[in-house]
């Protein structure tokens, strides 16, 4: 999560000081004159408005919450848990995720800048290899290629020269890929449980009782038996490595 705060702050600061320099410790130049106090807010603020989309697409956020959302579906629990603990449990599990990467950036491209060792564009330069050494690690080639070729981009020489104007959108497909590929094989005991419970109230004539109010308990008491969560949460924290 920093690392995506501090990479998003980093950029906005250095499309401020693009068309000049940026002295250290010193206030952005932009077109040769100091950039105004307001101007920098307007540019902090813009760059924050980014961010939750950022945490959602460019982090372990994206396939934990579609997991747990599948998860809730095949449970057949609608609403438990809420979406208020769905989301707070895979934000909490990102930040876990995401700690290495956040250190990097901190270590390599903000302490530097803040100490004024380097300028905020050198700063930029360094936070983004950190970002971009994590995305590439679930990113698939087949995505990368796609978003190439709607870019009209040139194929890049090494892993290190793909842009992140690229990266993200192929890790966003990936993710998804991914976590749908999760949602679905845990649907299937669950699929189970409700074929069979459907099986024996069509045999005995239960047809007015619908076979989703029988097959819900037998579903909770399978998940918490076999201690769901752990095994949910374990195995997909281990997905990521």
């Amino acid at each position: 999560m920093i690392a995506i705060v501090l990479g998003v702050l980093l950029s906005a600061a250095a499309q401020a000081a693009k068309a000049g320099s940026s002295p250290i410790g010193g206030t952005p130049v932009f077109g040769g004159q100091s950039l105004s106090v307001p101007m920098q807010i307007v540019f902090l603020l813009g760059a924050l408005t980014l961010l939750p989309a950022l945490i959602m697409s460019a982090t372990p956020f994206l396939r934990i919450t579609i997991v747990l959302h599948f998860l809730r579906q095949a449970l057949g629990t609608q609403t438990a848990p809420s979406n208020q603990v769905l989301l707070g449990l895979s934000l909490f599990l990102t930040m876990l995720l995401m700690q290495p990467v956040a250190t990097k950036v901190y270590d390599d491209a903000w302490k530097p800048y803040r100490d004024g060792q380097i300028s905020m564009d050198d700063a930029l330069v360094k936070s983004a290899p950190a970002l971009r050494t994590y995305l590439l690690r679930f990113a698939r080639e087949k995505d990368i290629a796609l978003m190439l070729q709607l870019s009209k981009m040139p194929p890049p020489a090494t892993s290190a020269d793909v842009d992140l104007k690229v990266l993200l959108p192929a890790y966003v497909l990936s993710e998804l890929k991914t976590g749908f590929q999760i949602g679905a094989v845990l649907f299937l005991p669950f699929l189970v449980i409700d074929l069979i419970v459907a099986s024996v109230t069509l045999a005995v004539g239960m047809v007015q009782l619908p076979p989703v109010m029988l097959s819900a308990p037998f579903k909770i008491l399978l998940f918490v038996l076999v201690d769901g969560w752990n095994l949910v949460v374990g195995s997909l924290m281990k997905s990521f490595g």
